[in-house]
């Protein structure tokens, strides 16, 4: 068995002396582990590093085994974060949302939208709302994903500014009006790509990814939410221009 593809480091640990097992996410053949000799010398270490983009090519006697990579540099960006903090906080949350999907699982048009996201990653005002879109979006590849087009309750398209915790779906301002304090707040720019968030609509899009990811995605696998989203969150507020700071 064998193939080559593009990939992004999203893990790497040692593997005997100097080896390491490298987890790629791949384009055409997803969620990929396999051993890399001499990946803790000094010349791969650097070439391994999560967030770096690599071309890998695998081989196996059998596709059940873990197999062997041989990997060149494609582009290295890791060096890059680390004048940044949300940045380094924010590649490492990245790596451990990818690792949420199944093993060898392709999802070719995610890893455009990741490959994107690590290229931006350094600009707080970019990378803010590309992540909470990114959190969406992997609610729906996991198979959660939240329903927000029209009012659960009136099947209305306007004034949508809710979402039931319970259904995952929006609800229109008058609908929701009587459990307000119990809803979560649908910010705009979720509901439309072209729509810059403004206010406090980051700290409400966090809030209601991190609330799904939490409840459908984690707690099932007895997990919580990282620290490295936590800091990342916390960092983006110190990086952010006045008019985008948020709180959470």
């Amino acid at each position: 068995m064998q193939w080559t593809d593009e990939g992004i480091v999203i893990g790497v640990r040692r593997h005997g002396e100097a080896s390491a097992i490298l987890e790629l996410m791949t384009r055409e053949h997803g969620r990929h582990l396999g051993m890399v000799r001499g990946g803790f010398g000094t010349r791969m270490k650097p070439i391994l590093q999560t967030g770096n983009s690599v071309s890998a090519s695998w081989r196996a006697r059998l596709d059940e085994h873990l197999g062997n990579y041989t990997v060149e540099a494609m582009r290295q960006r890791a060096s890059n974060f680390f004048g940044a903090p949300h940045a380094i906080y924010g590649v490492t949350h990245l790596a451990a949302l990818m690792r949420l999907l199944p093993e060898r699982d392709p999802h070719a048009e995610l890893f455009e939208v990741f490959e994107g996201i690590l290229d931006r990653l350094e600009d707080p005002v970019l990378a803010a709302p590309l992540v909470v879109r990114f959190e969406m979006q992997m609610l729906t590849e996991l198979g959660f994903g939240l329903d927000l087009e029209q009012c659960a309750s009136t099947g209305t398209t306007d004034e949508l500014i809710y979402v039931s915790p319970k259904s995952g779906r929006a609800v229109s301002r008058s609908a929701g009006a009587p459990y307000a304090d119990r809803m979560l707040r649908l910010p705009d720019f979720l509901r439309d790509n072209d729509m810059e968030p403004a206010g406090r609509d980051l700290e409400d899009g966090f809030a209601l990814t991190g609330f799904f990811l939490a409840r459908h995605v984690l707690e099932p696998r007895g997990q919580a939410l990282t620290d490295e989203r936590a800091h990342f969150i916390a960092a983006l507020t110190r990086a952010l221009p006045d008019a985008n700071k948020f709180n959470l």
